[in-house]
């Protein structure tokens, strides 16, 4: 004989898990925030800021904030791998060009 599906059961573990995706992408755009120093801008001001960005229409400034964004996601990457590297190793950083202060030239 057949098994029955537990329907409610299922739901419940999916609102479950949706509300838990929710609630890790509201911490890391908080994170963003945070990291990108957007935090000392006023609510409106950052408000406006995205809504503009959303807004847009203009392919070019969004490709420039696409790169903008990369690189300092890159940047974001090499910090957290000195550290680690200094932490773990004491080595110097693999980043060829970079300095102690990781002002060395993007890639």
């Amino acid at each position: 004989m057949r098994k029955v599906r537990d329907y409610d059961a299922e739901l419940k573990t999916l609102e479950e898990r949706a509300r838990g995706l929710k609630a890790r992408r509201v911490e890391q755009l908080g994170t963003l925030v945070t990291s990108t120093g957007a935090d000392t801008l006023d609510l409106e001001t950052l408000a406006g800021a995205l809504l503009e960005a959303v807004a847009s229409t203009d392919p070019q400034a969004k490709e420039a904030w696409r790169a903008k964004g990369a690189a300092f996601f890159q940047q974001r990457g090499r910090k957290a791998s000195r550290k680690a590297d200094s932490n773990s190793s004491g080595a110097a950083p693999d980043q060829p060009g970079a300095t102690a202060r990781g002002d060395g030239p993007l890639q």
